[in-house]
């Protein structure tokens, strides 16, 4: 992924999906999916999802989301002691 897409906020995103199996409607299955997209709206996410629900025959249950950034500041931290080498 370029720089200037971390910069505008894309994250690594992480959707744990279950759905129900078509021919067992009664039983959950899980599909990890994952991608970059643009937090907090997700818009590659909700067109995976759209594409799901139209194309694809196991019902959608639930959505899980986990996202990370990728660019973030920096810890500052202090020097416990300060050496002097002559």
């Amino acid at each position: 992924m370029n720089l200037s897409r971390q910069m505008q906020d894309y994250r690594l995103t992480t959707a744990e999906i279950l759905y129900h199996l078509p021919d067992h409607p009664n039983v959950l299955q899980s599909y990890l999916w994952q991608e970059y997209d643009l937090a907090p709206r997700f818009p590659a996410l909700h067109r995976f999802l759209d594409f799901w629900s139209r194309e694809l025959d196991g019902k959608l249950h639930s959505v899980r989301i986990a996202n990370a950034r990728l660019i973030t500041p920096g810890q500052v931290s202090h020097a416990d002691y300060l050496m002097t080498l002559n």
